[in-house]
């Protein structure tokens, strides 16, 4: 990517000149944010629900769980990054490794209190027309908890794309390598140009898994006593 010297005074005729002529560079660290992004919080979510469903009438293996990835997520990231350096070396793989265990609590705790919260009676209900313990948790189960789950899914998307511009310290690329390069150069283009995609790719995220949260959701269901509309 060109070097350019910041002259302390910025416009925004001169920022989208910057953009423009530095378009691939921007371009290529955006698609490398959104696949170590998604491609972490789509692994954590791989297994965080079926932990999250097997966990459910765990009471001991699932505060277990849950106690291990709330301390995960207590680690800076910046430490558990450097903590991977050591075992994992650097570069995309051992990123995504810590991305990965970030994601898991919001997705794994909403799915497992989600599914804890279903009414006792509905249950009650489904065993009383000879629904197996199999058609009970897809067909009344799971559709109850969708929501929530959705909810630990946006929460965890939102996190991980925010977290994964410290990538850039293991040399995982994404926005973050410009974000590095500006405060290197103290050249606050660059600084913009990687800081600015990832507040927008964060606000698409959660605007459109809020969507897909609300598109989830029948209509009138209460859930923990709040009435979806």
């Amino acid at each position: 990517m060109p070097w350019r010297p910041w002259s302390g005074v910025m416009t925004v005729s001169d920022f989208v000149s910057f953009l423009q002529y530095n378009s691939d560079a921007v371009i290529t660290a955006t698609l490398q944010h959104v696949y170590l992004s998604f491609g972490a919080v789509f692994a954590g979510a791989s297994l965080a629900i079926p932990l999250g469903i097997w966990l459910t009438g765990r009471e001991k293996a699932a505060q277990a769980c849950l106690s291990v990835t709330g301390t995960i997520q207590t680690i800076p990231s910046l430490a558990l990054f450097g903590f991977a350096l050591p075992i994992l070396g650097i570069g995309f793989f051992p990123a995504m490794v810590v991305l990965f265990l970030y994601s898991l609590l919001p997705i794994l705790r909403n799915t497992y209190t989600s599914l804890k919260g279903v009414s006792p009676a509905l249950i009650e209900a489904g065993k009383g027309m000879g629904m197996s313990n199999c058609q009970l948790l897809v067909m009344v189960k799971l559709p109850l908890a969708l929501p929530v789950i959705m909810t630990g899914i946006r929460i965890s998307s939102i996190y991980i794309i925010s977290w994964a511009t410290f990538a850039a310290f293991i040399g995982a690329g994404g926005l973050g390598d410009l974000i590095v390069t500006g405060i290197q150069t103290m050249d606050l283009y660059f600084i913009l140009a990687g800081a600015i995609p990832t507040a927008l790719l964060a606000l698409v995220t959660g605007w459109v898994l809020g969507l897909l949260e609300r598109a989830v959701t029948p209509r009138g269901l209460r859930i923990y006593g709040v009435e979806r509309e």
